[in-house]
């Protein structure tokens, strides 16, 4: 028996590691992939389909609340597992409505984090439990359904128009990077680049890139933040005067 295939996403390489080690040795489960962020991963996703994915919260760039987002909307059947090394009522909130099965602190037990992935494979929702257990959440949800309740039709998800390619493009430039530094992270050409930025800006029918920007951050497909402390290492970047290139960037996007 194979095991369950599994999609592991985090940028921090000694935990995936680690992670990979205990699911292979539990013979249950099988790594297909790996990915660093988000783009890595939905097109991990594509490629191998897999059944289970750990996804780390706190991803550089696009974070793992949105990309679980993203996830679930391109395969409603994935079982996606949230590994944070905080869970405050908002990401609790924030990742139920992703659909997320559970949400894991970083330092389980080997034993402890196998149990809670079998649980989520088998259906359980344990991330529910736990926002049902906090009381001021439990009112919030509350407050929720009664307002959906309410409407004489849910509400629509907004669909994401952009490919897999042109995202990856988009959450390069929501992290500040000029085309130069977009097509040495995604090896590619700078002129490839600006041909998938036309695309963007035609797709979400806006006139720069800071406003398609802002069009993905409104639906909730991008989240700006500060640059993550692993950035430089994620990118590959070799060039010592990144650092300012990358600020004077963020400065034009704001």
């Amino acid at each position: 028996m194979l095991g369950r295939e599994v999609l592991l996403v985090d940028d921090h390489p000694l935990y995936r590691a680690g992670v990979r080690r205990v699911l292979e040795a539990s013979g249950r489960y099988r790594i297909v992939a790996e990915a660093r962020c988000a783009h890595e991963a939905i097109e991990a996703a594509d490629a191998h389909a897999p059944e289970l994915i750990v996804l780390d919260v706190q991803l550089p760039g696009i974070s793992g609340l949105k990309t679980a987002r993203v996830l679930r909307r391109k395969d409603p059947r994935v079982r996606i597992v949230l590994v944070s090394l905080f869970a405050d009522d908002a990401r609790v909130l924030e990742g139920l409505q992703t659909g997320a099965a559970a949400m894991l602190p970083r330092d389980l037990a080997p034993a402890v984090l196998l149990d809670a992935l079998d649980r989520a494979m088998a259906g359980e929702q344990s991330l529910r439990a736990l926002a049902h257990g906090r009381p001021a959440l439990t009112l919030r949800l509350r407050a929720d359904v009664r307002l959906v309740a309410g409407r004489r039709a849910p509400q629509p998800i907004d669909p994401l128009p952009l490919s897999t390619r042109e995202l990856a493009v988009l959450d390069c430039a929501a992290q500040g990077l000029s085309n130069k530094q977009i097509a040495a992270a995604l090896f590619v050409t700078e002129q490839t680049v600006k041909n998938h930025f036309t695309s963007v800006l035609r797709k979400l029918e806006e006139e720069d890139r800071v406003g398609a920007i802002l069009h993905a951050v409104r639906h909730g497909w991008v989240e700006i933040g500060p640059p993550s402390v692993h950035a430089e290492r994620h990118w590959h970047f070799a060039n010592p005067h990144l650092s300012r290139e990358r600020d004077a960037a963020r400065q034009t996007v704001a």
